[in-house]
């Protein structure tokens, strides 16, 4: 009797530590892998995909289609053919003239010159914002002001700067009457830097928001770390603000960058049909009806664009900005 207590006893514990058949079951289905999300975000991002695939990809596909066809004075022939890219850079590689470099490396000084003036006022607009405008209302109340040009049209803001760069402008008026010029001066307006100052005053907003959106992301620990450790307040700006900025920066950049480079509205109204640019041959040959040479045109202005771009984001990780 004695012998068969413990026997009792271990089958007893064997039972209790042996699972029924049910439990088992609900728990080999608790382990199995959750499933996957099935088919709600792809509805859910279908509409998007739909604008982007109707507005964006099939208009360049139909772009670059046209690019090769041929065209008469009078006629547009369907066909395959390279003829508007070989007329295109027509003296580029047999070391002649070449209308296209011409105007390219017009329309790439134009935006270095842009960018050069509406990088450092961007950042600088921003960073008062960011750093010395410590009431939120007050900071929408600037940033309101910084908007409200754009209630106007853009050709309506280029053609108020006319009055005031003209030779009978208050400006040259202004210069006369102090003594500072003996004559008006002529480069104010239809000139290059007409064209440069308008794009400062069309697009420095475009740099603005991404870098102020840098700026406030950064953690004001950072700045008190360093002012502690005797960094002063150059080396703060030099060394932790641009730093963390950067993506910002590329990213306005980028919007500048492409908005010049596709701009002809600008260049005509401020530079008086004097300047060359890329977007403004593209409008001269549809203005003709040439749309294939219109459409090489833009194929290649968007392969420049998107090497510009490309060549940005290997030099700062916009990522993190997105």
């Amino acid at each position: 009797m004695s012998s068969s207590r413990p026997d009792a006893g271990g089958a007893a514990v064997l039972g209790a530590a042996a699972p029924s058949a049910p439990a088992a079951r609900a728990g080999a289905r608790t382990r199995r892998r959750p499933s996957g999300p099935g088919a709600a975000p792809y509805l859910q991002a279908a509409p998007l995909a739909l604008v982007l695939l109707l507005f964006l990809v099939l208009p360049l596909l139909v772009t670059a289609a046209v690019s090769l066809w041929d065209y008469t004075e009078f006629t547009l022939v369907p066909d395959a053919t390279l003829r508007n890219y070989r007329e295109m850079f027509e003296g580029c590689l047999s070391g002649g003239a070449c209308g296209t470099l011409r105007t390219y490396l017009s329309t790439l000084r134009l935006c270095a010159l842009t960018l050069a003036v509406t990088l450092p006022l961007g950042f600088a607009v921003a960073y008062f914002l960011a750093f010395h405008v410590r009431s939120d209302g007050a900071r929408t109340a600037l940033f309101l002001v910084c908007t409200a040009p754009f209630l106007t049209s853009n050709v309506i803001r280029m053609i108020s700067w006319i009055p005031l760069l003209g030779r009978e402008g208050v400006v040259n008026r202004t210069l006369l009457g102090v003594g500072a010029v003996e004559r008006p001066l002529d480069w104010l307006l239809y000139s290059e830097f007409a064209v440069v100052l308008a794009f400062v005053h069309l697009y420095t907003l475009f740099v603005v928001v991404p870098v102020f959106n840098s700026l406030m992301r950064i953690d004001l620990r950072l700045i008190e770390a360093a002012r502690d450790a005797g960094a002063s307040s150059p080396q703060i700006l030099l060394h932790v603000v641009l730093p963390l900025a950067k993506p910002g920066l590329a990213i306005g950049a980028i919007f500048v960058g492409t908005l010049v480079m596709g701009d002809f509205v600008t260049v005509g109204v401020m530079g008086g049909q004097q300047i060359a640019s890329v977007g403004k041959a593209i409008q001269t040959h549809a203005a003709y009806l040439q749309f294939p040479a219109a459409a090489a045109q833009s194929v290649v202005l968007l392969a420049v664009v998107l090497m510009m771009i490309a060549a940005l984001t290997r030099l700062v990780d916009v990522r993190r900005e997105l």
